[in-house]
């Protein structure tokens, strides 16, 4: 390996032309640090490498007066405040920009002929190993290397020293500190700055502090102290600047969360940080130091800067966090903690069974119809919206929706794990959670099956024929076969679930943060149409039952389209709701008399039904709960510490995850 290392070097240093065009000078590099960085496998290897180099162009005074004019012509082509002041941020403060720019950056190969020092760094530093071999340069090794670099004496009105890295380093604070006023100065945010920060006006000053440090830096009588006072109030400058900024999180509490407001917090946050690299490399008493240190943090600022999938998660964590506390603030109705409140949800979830019931017929009414497969779903979805909808208006309760609004519920109780009995406040929750849902479940179950037997029985009553002819009974027992695709369809069903608990959420922050209940209560238009006292209540009600609208109607499109769109793409893909298909076997069963007692299929479909309600339950309150988990940062171990406490409370009270301890009954 050594024999091909020492061969590849002469013939970089052989090929090394300063007159060479823009795109072949800076191939150059890419292949020097290409080669420096060898299999990516060893950090020493490659800092030995940088060390073969530098002694390979220290024994060669020829090569090294090229070097030095390679480098000259880099510098005065290639702007590097460009770097230092704007690499990692998007060049437009919006999310979706900065979307299609990385979109683009990933499927679109870069060009060594630019004059942007930004895509040479990306090309040139491509990977998280360049971060870690910059990190482990020694300062003797780096000073050489300046050394190299630095033009002789005699042309040092053309160098690069000190001076121009100064010069470039008060440039690109200066055009950070311009981003930070502009962003600061955003009626988005200023408007939702505390009152105290906006009479503070930190913004105000900083473009002064920043050329005050300018003088202090140029000046050629300038003293530490002088230097050192600039300095000094230039950082508290950009901390007022960022406590000003972090007032607007405590908006979002009450006022609700924009993704791209929280995009230009984070950039303006990222900004701040930025100046204060660039500000301590600037007063380092080892500037070649320093400078490979921010180098190499910028190595990982362009991994970063390359990801999707970090932009979408750090800018929409907030939104998650905000989504999940609306939820939670709704899950809380759906947990019982007495006998009085079991009675209760169990009572609920019967009246929701029986409305259930009229669904269930209704859809096999939509199936005689013969609709083509889009308006066969779309009148599916408003026969279950409607459902859904009247059952939250008269105060009842659809068992499977529970899980994926109570899941966030419980993981705002993990806020206080540092507590004595945390973990075993939160297991006792989990308890009143799981027997709440037996409850839930077993209420709608039990009544919409003698429910729809009931229907079925009139409807034959009145038009001499079974509601459903034998056939199609015949295919309802086969899809809901317990060795059929049912139990996957059921998890899936889970899935849509806990995407209408998003939609939900989504939808109440969005209505928070336009101040729709507001406009709607004072709006002169509406209130001249409803009326001031209507406007009111309807501003009230929209505030208070949004979430449960939302979530309603959209898993009830959700449940009757997303078949049919999946049809349209060759997917057999299909929805097993366990209250809709106990309500199906029901009316399958009125159909077939009690003949059907003596059908293995039919038993094989009431097989299926406990875990059709165990996966539409399970599914959403997972996905559910690790959204909320991710949202309250619980770490692993705490987790741990959960999940053993559960564990060992399933051992010793078994039941109290089913029925509620009589002691507690009201």
């Amino acid at each position: 390996m050594k024999n091909r290392i020492n061969a590849d070097l002469p013939s970089l240093l052989a090929v090394l032309d300063p007159q060479a065009d823009l795109a072949h000078r800076h191939l150059w590099l890419i292949h020097l640090l290409d080669w420096v960085r060898g299999k990516r496998d060893s950090v020493p290897a490659a800092v030995g490498r940088v060390q073969l180099f530098l002694d390979a162009v220290e024994a060669r005074p020829d090569i090294q007066l090229r070097l030095q004019a390679w480098w000259a012509t880099l510098v005065d082509q290639v702007d590097i405040t460009t770097l230092l002041a704007d690499f990692g941020f998007a060049p437009r403060t919006a999310l979706v920009s900065e979307f299609a720019e990385r979109l683009r950056n990933k499927l679109l190969p870069g060009s060594p002929e630019t004059i942007d020092a930004s895509e040479l760094f990306m090309l040139a530093l491509p990977s998280e190993f360049d971060a870690q071999w910059l990190t482990a340069l020694q300062e003797d090794q780096l000073n050489r290397l300046v050394a190299l670099l630095a033009p002789p004496p005699d042309a040092s009105a053309n160098g690069i020293g000190a001076s121009r890295w100064h010069k470039a380093l008060l440039d690109a604070i200066t055009y950070c500190a311009g981003q930070i006023l502009s962003t600061g100065f955003a009626p988005e945010l200023r408007l939702r700055m505390s009152e105290s920060a906006r009479d503070a006006q930190p913004f105000h000053a900083l473009i002064r502090d920043v050329e005050g440090l300018r003088v202090e830096v140029v000046h050629a009588l300038r003293t530490p102290d002088r230097l050192n006072d600039a300095a000094q109030r230039l950082r508290e400058r950009l901390e007022a600047c960022r406590a000003a900024a972090s007032t607007v999180y405590t908006h979002f509490e009450s006022n609700g969360i924009s993704v791209g407001l929280v995009f230009r917090l984070r950039q303006l946050r990222e900004r701040i940080l930025r100046v204060r690299e660039l500000l301590d490399c600037l007063l380092s008493p080892k500037p070649s130091v320093t400078a490979a240190r921010l180098m190499a943090h910028l190595v990982m600022v362009g991994q970063d800067r390359r990801s999707l999938r970090a932009l979408l998660a750090s800018n929409s964590s907030l939104l998650a966090a905000k989504v999940a506390e609306r939820s939670a603030e709704t899950g809380e109705h759906y947990i019982t903690r007495n006998g009085a409140e079991y009675r209760s949800m169990f009572q609920k979830a019967a009246g929701g069974g029986a409305v259930m019931a009229f669904t269930t017929m209704a859809k096999f009414g939509l199936y005689a119809l013969a609709l083509s497969a889009f308006w066969g779903g779309f009148w599916a979805g408003v026969n279950y919206a409607v459902t859904f909808v009247l059952i939250q208006l008269l105060h009842l309760t659809v068992a499977t929706k529970q899980p994926a609004m109570t899941a966030p519920a419980m993981a705002a109780k993990l806020k206080e794990l540092g507590a004595s009995n945390a973990i075993e406040s939160f297991v006792d929750e989990i308890t009143h959670l799981v027997r709440s849902q037996v409850a839930a479940v077993l209420g709608n179950v039990l009544v919409v099956f003698p429910a729809v037997l009931g229907l079925a029985a009139l409807i034959a009553l009145a038009t001499g024929s079974p509601a459903l002819s034998e056939k199609e009974a015949g295919h309802v027992f086969e899809s809901l076969h317990l060795l059929g695709p049912s139990l996957f369809f059921a998890a899936f069903t889970g899935v849509l679930l806990f995407a209408s608990s998003i939609i939900a959420g989504w939808t109440e922050n969005w209505f928070v943060l336009n101040r729709l209940d507001s406009a709607m209560h004072y709006n002169p238009r509406i209130t001249r149409v409803l009326g001031a006292q209507r406007a009111a209540r309807w501003a009230g009600f929209l505030r208070a039952n949004l979430s449960g609208l939302a979530a309603n109607v959209s898993l009830g499109f959700m449940l009757g389209l997303v078949p049919a769109f999946a049809g349209f793409f060759g997917l057999a893909l299909d929805v097993r709701h366990v209250t809709l298909s106990t309500g199906q076997v029901g009316a399958a069963s009125a159909s077939l008399g009690l003949g059907v007692l003596q059908l293995p299929a039919f038993w094989w479909a009431v097989a299926s039904l406990p875990l059709l309600g165990a996966l539409n339950v399970t599914v959403s309150f997972y996905l559910a709960f690790s959204l909320a988990l991710r949202a309250q940062n619980v770490s692993g171990v705490d987790r741990s510490r959960i999940y053993a406490a559960i564990r060992a409370r399933l051992r010793t009270a078994p039941l109290s995850f089913f029925m509620p301890e009589r002691s507690r009954a009201a």
